[in-house]
């Protein structure tokens, strides 16, 4: 279904921007709510950047997803999930370079980020390790996609476990940014922040899928494959949303949220192949999609080991004041989309 009529190259570039618009201000309210209810609830900014935060704004990627499996897209549908994993990663980098002050990965030191990491990497080694393994099918569903499910609840239950039991701590340097409950926001209502954070969120799913449907013309006009069209310019469209709020959430102070929000979406972003697989009829999606989409899940993999890295190495200040990790997967995301360009 497409919600804004077939239009040439300019219109097509006009709506783009109308709409880029309107997920930059819907994202930025939806930071600003986020953040309070992790001051209300008591779960954390790590714990809902993670969770809620980052499904919220996945929205829009999941959609374009299910969809192209549905279609018997395989290879859309793969990319678009795995493009936007690395993408996201690179937007982390984005928001080290705005916040000034310290490294980012150094100032929002919190256990629950840590083990996200940690789950990513999982996750997308199942996705590493699912077109190697046999193509049987259960009801047209591979069983890798019956183990990420599985593999992303638990490990949910570990990170929030490693947050609330406190076995692991950082230690508090001047520049950390520790999480304290504002004031103001525990003073407010829980069911109004609900209220407002699921009509902000079916807001942006809407608005993500509409730019989602507008980034494919543009693809095709532009004459753009398959795969280029999905790991570079649909999967960075409905990623929008986490470079959105991982910058709002820097500009309010709640780093924990900004990490916390793209870790944690990138590992909601793994369940895309999971529910791709499932609305793909035609066997398991894993063993139909080209080495050109797998190496993105290696690229993933790296760029996630990197991160991890710096969350532990938490260097104070790096070169221009941005941290290592930061430098290397900018440099990471650029090889891979010049070699998703050159196969």
């Amino acid at each position: 279904m497409h919600l804004i009529p077939d239009l040439s190259l300019g219109p097509n570039l006009a709506v783009f921007a109308v709409i880029a618009l309107v997920i930059a201000v819907v994202g930025t309210r939806l930071t600003e709510v986020a953040d309070n209810l992790a001051d209300r609830t008591g779960l954390g900014e790590a714990v809902i950047g993670a969770v809620l935060l980052g499904a919220a704004t996945s929205l829009p990627g999941i959609v374009v997803s299910v969809t192209a499996g549905w279609r018997g897209e395989a290879e859309l549908a793969m990319s678009n999930a795995l493009g936007g994993i690395a993408v996201q990663t690179l937007f982390l980098a984005v928001a080290d370079v705005v916040y000034r002050r310290a490294n980012l990965e150094h100032a929002a030191a919190s256990t629950a980020n840590l083990a996200q990491s940690a789950l990513l990497i999982i996750l997308l080694a199942i996705l590493l390790v699912a077109p190697y393994s046999p193509a049987l099918t259960i009801a047209g569903i591979h069983p890798a996609t019956i183990v990420l499910f599985a593999g992303y609840a638990f490990g949910l239950r570990v990170a929030n476990d490693a947050e609330q039991l406190r076995m692991w701590t950082p230690r508090n340097t001047e520049e950390t940014r520790e999480d304290e409950p504002d004031s103001q926001a525990l003073n407010q209502p829980v069911a109004p922040l609900w209220t407002r954070f699921i009509g902000l969120a079916a807001v942006l799913g809407v608005t993500g899928y509409i730019l989602t449907n507008i980034a494919s013309r543009l693809g095709h006009q532009t004459g753009m494959g398959e795969t280029a069209v999905g790991i570079v310019l649909t999967s960075v469209v409905t990623s929008l949303p986490e470079l959105v709020t991982s910058i709002a959430a820097v500009r309010r102070g709640a780093l924990q949220l900004a990490v916390g929000g793209i870790i944690g979406g990138n590992a909601f972003d793994c369940l895309f192949a999971g529910a791709a697989d499932v609305a793909y009829r035609d066997g398991s999606i894993y063993h139909a999609v080209s080495d050109p989409t797998l190496l993105w899940v290696a690229l993933s993999v790296l760029m996630t080991g990197v991160l991890l890295l710096g969350l532990i190495r938490r260097e104070k200040r790096g070169l221009g004041n941005v941290g290592f990790e930061s430098a290397s997967i900018a440099a990471l995301y650029v090889l891979g989309v010049t070699l998703s360009l050159l196969v």
